[in-house]
């Protein structure tokens, strides 16, 4: 450490040890690099915080200048200002300078930490341009380690990347300010496939044992975290070069709090992303004297020998470097050419490739032409076939060995005469090399070759064709990633239509390249190849859209859904159902498991899209005015901005310090409003991400925004949590009116069509109207009434009405209500249509400019878009089964009673879907009696009912029960019925004798019952208790104390002497009838135990609980078998996609399925996972299943009925 560094420590020391505390200002210091894991551990062992700053201090001044500056800058961090000021004056200053020649002198530290970090080398011919590596340099040095940008830019061939590689090409400088290395990412013009590309190598390169993941991140945003992760635990204090990067939307994907340094085409490139920011403009030209002096390196001449036409080339091509670099390597081979080439550059009027281009092409043009000229007559035409590949993509080796059908070692050495020429770049990856044009070069070559271009992509396809199947590429190879991501492109450009569509028609290629890298570039593909693809079928190109649109989000995550599973959930019509019960035949010969939905015709897909931008609740999601465009918003504090059609992203804005709540487009589509809990009103501009605007005059949290529909005199209108409305003047930039009336917080508020009226909906259960030009209370709706006859509880009608949006006409407003949506009529304040689709509350309903589709969004992390069709959707989805089911199998029929949410009792056939509608009942249970003569049902208002199935009447009823009847079940002769309740009791009634037992003991409520031989019940209750009774006396005969919290489930075993109870304290526990004490208490669950069940051999006990995780236990000795948990739980995700509540083993005890948040099975030898089917909705309550463990049948969260069946 520098002596006045050590100084300024040790005179400030007794300030800094009397009021700093150590824990946050070591996590910065670790983080850096600077502080050791066991020199933290060394610091927290003293006993008092002094003691502890004492000895931090005490080893920072061990050691180096870094470590002064890190700590300075974690001083700075926690907000210790003052104490970091007083090291100010101390700071080191850092010298680049070693006294090298910057030509030579490498040392081997210089080159390994460059070789490995990708860093281009050298150029064959190289001149140092010192003042402007010196500026790079200095700007990198004031990034003092913290985070931020340092901006390389000029135009194309000026020399940006030479330059970037050449600043780090300094030992000292290396060591001194990136001691963790260098890391280089050739950018280019990326879509979002390609540079989820770009991410997945990066993350790959920095991960190389995979010690952090042994798989690719699926999508930017997994991808950005895992670079983070990456950078800050495992290389500290290292350099990011991002090269030639031209969008700024990229930069958002490495915006994590690394060092970067860019270079770039666009100054402005850094505007969207935070941190410091340092720029270092390149002149587009050398200057006269080293662009002599490269020509005088290429020809071995020394500067004052070169001919005057050497002065006259330079002039000519304005000195860029890119050209004096192509014409010096001709003249290498061809001294004696000066003329000649100068000729070339002055006679040769070669048109611009790109009119409107920033750099000039005239010069490169002439200088390219010249030197594919004077390539070797044998290698002339490998390089015309370069003409197809895309810009800024490497090449590997090997994809070129499949094109000219050659070696290897063949095809590097004609690439290097490509290389020589600078014609060609090459980029080693560790033993293979990749390749790549300049974009410059492919416009030359793509318009030189233009009438050849269709040709050599049917080459390469043909080429293709003879070494691989698509589908059969190996992540492992070499030239794998390239075929996935540019097979579709060739074909296409190709005009290989037919076998474009063979490919993107096929089941297999889907299934590869989303394993591979996600589904984002396959949804793209479709997009751009649709013209062709509909040639050949519409509808299956339709199918294949859609099965991609609406299971995107289920095919980018792990692990990996099978896609034919997921194929045969799709229609029968559709092709990708037919290819996925051609597969899934071939796979079951082999013993793999899958499952039909047998009833799935009766089920219309409502949703158009389903996408998730977020990666936390969205609240809010809006069209904007042409309906090209979605924004949205939620509790990950991001705006979000997407394309309607596709889904793909267009925007992603960090918009405020907390949960943004709302957003809303401007009629003219120009900006987007944000607010937030913040209490902050933003303006930002829609298409570039620029912050316009911000509002400050909320008290509390701004919950609405919505903009006037009229652009001439814009208005803004926000609704808080302050009671309060304001609107404000786009224009002047001011609040315009407050609006005062509302009691409570406002959620939130719409113009109306024509601009006249504000409506606002509020906490306090009212619908309110305002004049706008007058800021007038103009009528008020109390919205609270139209709901009190509905089935949800009192208790939550404060909370009900959370949004509105008004119909294009302005006759009706969409209100939104927990996870439903209800329309309603504002002049006769009517409910007319309601529609569910979302697993949680909903936050935002809005409809399309034209009104054939409305948005909404919600806490399940999805946006939903439903086809209005006037109200056909609402009507269509407004019958939903509740999840109280009942399920008879009976030979090959099976039959379902259910309960609609209209209240009418349904007996479904599974097998042909026919619906038989018994009786209109409140009813909140039902079942079938043992020989399906009768169904009862038991409802909201304490009874029970038996109706005779043959003529559909009730002929036995029984009010005992004194509230709502939650289980329902006929003794094995039918004879008796037996209920239980709400009010704590369990009642018997023989409805042949009308007598009636109550089994009255339990405390609190029961939560269900299971019948025993010998006229024995077993029940267990919230009281933490399970009681075996007598039915026919009502007395108890076993009173088990299970648990100290509730008892949630219990199982029999088959012979009839245990039974398992679980329970809310996160345990299990097996019990004798014959001991009141547990045989086995089985810990290890990190969740409530939900459910249990006995193999049909009485020697397994599963278990399941919140977290999703299933236990397999041993019956006799307790001990835990299997734990099956499939995925990691990453940022709180449950395993089973919520909690695990039913579970069943196969006969044989070696299948075990289990019902969650979607449906499972498990192999019980392995405790591995045999099948995964997802249902629409989630929170399946139960699965009932057949004898032969063939059918399953379970309702989901949306009401759809599931019946599934094994594929044989």
């Amino acid at each position: 450490m520098d002596a006045k560094a050590r100084n300024c420590l040790l005179q400030h020391r007794e300030a800094l040890e009397k009021d700093i505390k150590t824990s946050y200002i070591m996590d910065h210091m670790i983080s850096a690099g600077v502080l050791t894991v066991s020199e933290e551990e060394k610091v927290k062992n003293e006993p008092t915080q002094q003691q502890r700053a004492a000895m931090l201090i005490k080893m920072i001044l061990k050691k180096d200048n870094y470590s002064y500056i890190s700590f300075y800058n974690a001083l700075l961090h926690e907000g210790y200002k003052d104490l970091a000021a007083l090291l100010s004056d101390g700071i080191p200053v850092v010298s680049f300078s070693n006294g090298k020649d910057s030509f030579g002198g490498i040392t081997s530290y210089v080159r390994t930490v460059l070789c490995e970090g990708g860093v281009p080398q050298r150029p064959v011919v190289f001149v140092t341009r010192k003042k402007l590596v010196s500026a790079i340099q200095q700007k990198l040095s004031k990034l003092n380690g913290e985070p931020g940008w340092v901006t390389v830019y000029g135009m194309a061939g000026c020399g940006k990347s030479v330059l970037a590689a050449e600043a780090v090409r300094d030992h000292d400088f290396l060591e001194g300010c990136f001691p963790g290395g260098v890391h280089w990412v050739s950018v280019g013009k990326q879509d979002k496939a390609g540079l989820l590309m770009k991410l997945q190598n990066l993350c790959t390169r920095l991960d190389e044992d995979e010690s952090f993941s042994q798989r690719l991140p699926l999508n930017i945003e997994e991808a950005k975290d895992r670079l983070r992760l990456l950078m800050l635990r495992k290389h500290p204090r290292s350099l990011l070069i991002l090269d030639d990067v031209w969008d700024p939307w990229v930069l958002k994907a490495f915006d994590n709090q690394c060092q970067i340094l860019l270079t770039t085409r666009d100054k402005s490139v850094t505007d969207s992303v935070m941190g410091s920011k340092y720029v270092v403009p390149v002149e587009s030209g050398l200057g006269k004297e080293k662009g002599l002096e490269i020509l005088s390196l290429f020809v071995n001449m020394k500067k004052a020998d070169l001919p005057e036409q050497a002065h006259s080339i330079i002039k000519e091509c304005k000195g860029s470097p890119l050209v004096v670099s192509l014409i010096g390597a001709l003249l290498r081979d061809f001294p004696n050419r000066w003329d000649y080439y100068l000729r070339q550059l002055q006679n040769k009027q070669f048109k611009r490739i790109r009119k409107s281009s920033s750099y000039d092409y005239e010069a490169l043009d002439e200088a390219m032409s010249i030197s594919v000229e004077m390539l070797r007559e044998d290698i002339k035409d490998y390089y015309t076939d370069l003409s197809i590949f895309p810009k800024d993509v490497k090449v590997p080796t090997k994809v070129l060995c499949v094109l000219w059908d050659m070696e290897t070692e063949e095809v590097e050495d004609i690439l290097q005469e490509f290389v020589n020429k600078s014609l060609l770049f090459c980029d080693r990856n560790g033993k293979s090399f990749r390749y790549h044009l300049h974009d410059l070069q492919v416009d030359f070559l793509t318009e030189k070759n233009r009438t050849q271009l269709q040709d050599l992509h049917k080459k390469i396809i043909t080429q293709f064709q003879r070494y691989h199947q698509p589908h059969t590429l190996s992540s492992d190879q070499e030239d794998c990633m390239y075929w996935y991501s540019f097979l579709a492109y060739h074909m296409a450009s190709a005009n290989m239509h037919k076998e474009l569509c063979a490919l993107m028609f096929s089941l297999d290629w889907i299934k590869a390249k989303t394993e591979l890298v996600g589904p984002a570039h396959l949804i793209h593909e479709f997009m751009e190849y649709r013209h062709i693809l509909d040639e050949k079928d519409c509808a299956v190109c339709e199918n294949f859209q859609e099965f991609l649109s609406l299971n995107g989000h289920l095919l980018g995550r792990q692990p990996f859904p099978n896609i034919v599973q997921l194929g045969l959930c799709e229609p029968e019509t559709s092709e990708v159902y037919r290819q996925a019960k051609l597969r899934a035949k071939q796979e079951v010969d082999n013993g793999m498991l899958y499952l039909e939905w047998i009833n799935q015709k009766n089920i219309k897909h409502l949703s158009r899209l389903v996408v998730r931008p977020h990666t936390d609740a969205v609240y809010h999601a809006c069209f904007s005015a042409n309906g090209q465009r979605i924004a949205s918003c939620g509790a990950d504090k991001t705006l979000q901005v997407f394309k309607a059609e596709t889904g793909e992203k267009l925007l992603e804005i960090k918009a405020h310090e907390d949960e943004v709540l709302c957003c809303a487009f401007s009629t003219d589509d120009k900006f987007i409003a944000t607010c937030s809990v913040d209490k902050k009103v933003k303006i930002w501009n829609s298409m570039t991400g620029e912050l316009v605007y911000t509002y400050d005059e909320h008290s509390e949290q701004v919950s609405c925004c919505h903009f006037t529909n009229n652009s001439h005199h814009l208005l803004l209108a926000t609704g808080s949590s302050d009671c309060l409305l304001k609107l404000w003047d786009l224009n002047q930039n001011t609040c315009r009116n407050t609006l005062f009336g509302h009691t409570n917080s406002v959620n939130h508020c719409r113009f109306s069509p024509d601009d006249k009226l504000l409506a606002s909906c509020s906490a306090d259960g009212t619908l309110k109207f305002w004049d706008v030009k007058s800021a007038n209370e103009r009528k008020s709706i109390n919205v609270k009434q139209f709901f009190l006859s509905s089935e949800e509880p009192q208790e939550d009608l404060e909370v009900i009405v959370k949004c509105c949006s008004w119909s294009p006409d302005g006759s009706k407003i969409m209100v939104a209500a927990k996870n439903k949506v209800f329309l309603w009529d504002m002049d006769s304040c009517l409910k007319v249509a309601d529609c569910r689709g979302h697993l949680s509350w909903v936050h935002c309903v809005m409809f399309s400019p034209d009104g054939s589709s409305f948005l909404t969004s919600s806490d399940d992390q999805t946006i939903r878009l439903w086809e209005t069709k006037t109200k056909k959707v609402c009507e269509n989805s407004a019958i939903v089964l509740k999840q109280e089911i009942d399920v008879a199998f009976q030979e090959n029929e099976v039959m379902v009673l259910a309960i609609d949410n209209t209240g009418r009792l349904q007996l479904i056939n599974g097998k042909t879907g026919q619906i038989d509608y018994l009786t209109e009942v409140q009813a909140s249970c039902c079942c079938f009696s043992p020989h399906l003569q009768f169904v009862a049902f038991g409802g909201n208002d304490g009874a029970v009912q038996i109706l005779e199935l043959l003529n559909n009447r009730i002929f036995q009823s029984r009010t005992g029960h004194k509230n709502t009847v939650r289980h329902i079940q006929f003794t094995a002769d039918g004879k008796s019925l037996i209920s239980s309740s709400d009010d704590s009791t369990i009642q018997v009634w023989n409805w042949q004798s009308e007598e009636y037992v109550f089994l009255q003991a339990h405390r609190e409520t029961v939560k269900d019952f299971r019948l025993l031989k010998n006229s024995r019940l077993l029940s267990w209750s919230l009281d933490g208790t399970v009681k075996v009774w007598n039915i026919i006396t009502g007395r108890i005969e076993k009173d088990f104390v299970c648990h100290q919290h509730t008892v949630l489930s219990c199982d029999i075993s088959s012979d009839g002497t245990k039974f398992s109870s679980t329970s809310a304290d996160k345990t299990a526990k097996i019990w004798s009838f014959e001991h009141l004490s547990p045989l086995h208490e089985l810990r290890g669950h990190k969740g409530c135990v939900r459910c249990s069940v006995f193999s049909v051999d009485s020697t397994l006990l599963a278990t399941g609980d919140d977290n999703g995780e299933i236990r397999i236990w041993n019956v006799s000795n307790g001990e835990l078998l299997h734990l099956c948990a499939p995925i990691s739980i990453e940022e709180g995700a449950a395993t089973h996609g919520g909690w695990v509540t039913d579970l069943c083993f196969s006969p044989d005890s070696k299948m075990l399925v289990s019902a969650g948040g979607y449906l499972k099975w498990w192999n019980v030898v392995t405790g591995e996972s045999s099948q995964t089917f997802y249902t629409n909705g989630t929170n399946l309550k139960k699965i009932h299943v057949s004898p032969d463990f063939k059918t399953y049948v379970t309702v989901d969260s949306f009401g759809i009925l599931y019946i599934l069946q094994i594929l044989e």
